[in-house]
């Protein structure tokens, strides 16, 4: 079992391009270039996650013979944070193509700097979770205070057995957070982890606001 943390960033792959491009301004400025670089980021993460769920033999008969295939026991149900979460979210079920889907929305009140962050989730869409593997996603991991109270609101939907976080950056203390207010055994998926904070609660160095760069300022 590996642990419970994966950090992409500690290993060489095209996911580090990826992530250069998201986190440059210079770059920010093409706001297709970030939205596809978000969505290639759920379909990598997509894969890694993959690796760790339950496989079954099948039958498949091709045009010259029978093959013996392994295929998913059972597709994940894919949860997303709105709204920056929208993209992530469709990287992840471009591969996941069968999956059921789930919609949370959370959001930070308004708050001064150095204030406690208080998050507000008012709105859920989702079929049953119970008993299934659910996948977790939000790009930005600061706080963890989204995420953890996204995950109470789908426990009405049902219990399940297991959690995978997908997350492109995190804070140290976000990541702190989750291991410590999930179930045991949630596997938190990361681009990278960035060790600050701003006193407003933004990832530092970061990439800004994942949502205002993929979709326009809000006021």
């Amino acid at each position: 079992m590996q642990d419970i943390v994966t950090d992409l960033s500690l290993q060489d792959s095209v996911f580090s391009q990826f992530m250069a491009e998201m986190r440059d301004q210079t770059i920010h400025v093409d706001k297709l270039r970030f939205r596809r670089n978000l969505e290639r980021a759920g379909e990598i993460l997509a894969y890694e996650i993959s690796k760790e769920l339950e496989y079954k033999d099948q039958q498949v008969t091709t045009p010259l013979a029978s093959a013996s295939c392994r295929v998913l026991k059972q597709q994940p149900v894919l949860a997303t944070v709105l709204r920056a979460g929208l993209l992530l979210h469709q990287g992840l079920l471009n591969y996941f193509d069968q999956s059921d889907n789930t919609f949370i929305s959370a959001y930070r009140l308004p708050h001064e700097d150095n204030e406690e962050i208080k998050v507000e989730v008012e709105y859920l869409a989702s079929p049953s979770v119970d008993g299934k593997t659910v996948i977790l996603c939000d790009p930005m991991l600061a706080t963890g205070t989204s995420l953890v109270l996204a995950y109470k609101a789908l426990l009405a939907r049902g219990t399940p057995s297991k959690i995978h976080v997908a997350t492109v950056i995190a804070s140290r203390q976000g990541v702190e957070y989750v291991r410590d207010n999930l179930p045991k055994g949630t596997r938190i998926w990361c681009g990278a982890i960035d060790e600050e904070m701003s006193t407003r609660a933004y990832i530092v160095p970061g990439l800004g606001d994942a949502g205002d760069l993929a979709y326009g300022g809000k006021l």
